[in-house]
């Protein structure tokens, strides 16, 4: 028996749900490409912050520019004091059943 045959699709499977939300995501897309020019085209295409010119741009990109590092600098901190505190953690559960049999009890 050839690997052909032995992987055929069962007749009674149908990809009808599938197709029709290939096609509902596929026109949904479409349509939202197509409206977005005119969405963004009111108040003479400004946007939120107004007149935007040079400098308003170099600040936002030297804005940004200091964000990222800030940013990974305070993630990087923040995951190196929970690494601390899951060592601590680790080394007093170790300490602790190390001293299990003085402890007594039942």
């Amino acid at each position: 028996m050839s690997t052909a045959t032995s992987r055929r699709i069962d007749p009674a499977v149908s990809f009808a749900p599938v197709r029709r939300a290939l096609y509902t995501l596929a026109l949904s897309t479409a349509l939202i490409a197509l409206g977005a020019p005119a969405a963004m085209a009111h108040d003479g295409g400004q946007g939120w912050w107004g007149e935007t010119d040079d400098k308003v741009i170099t600040n936002a990109g030297f804005i940004l520019i200091a964000f990222f590092p800030t940013f990974i600098l305070l993630m990087s901190l923040l995951q190196w004091r929970l690494e601390k505190r899951k060592d601590r953690r680790k080394a007093a559960e170790k300490a602790r059943r190390a001293r299990a049999d003085t402890r007594g009890g039942w």
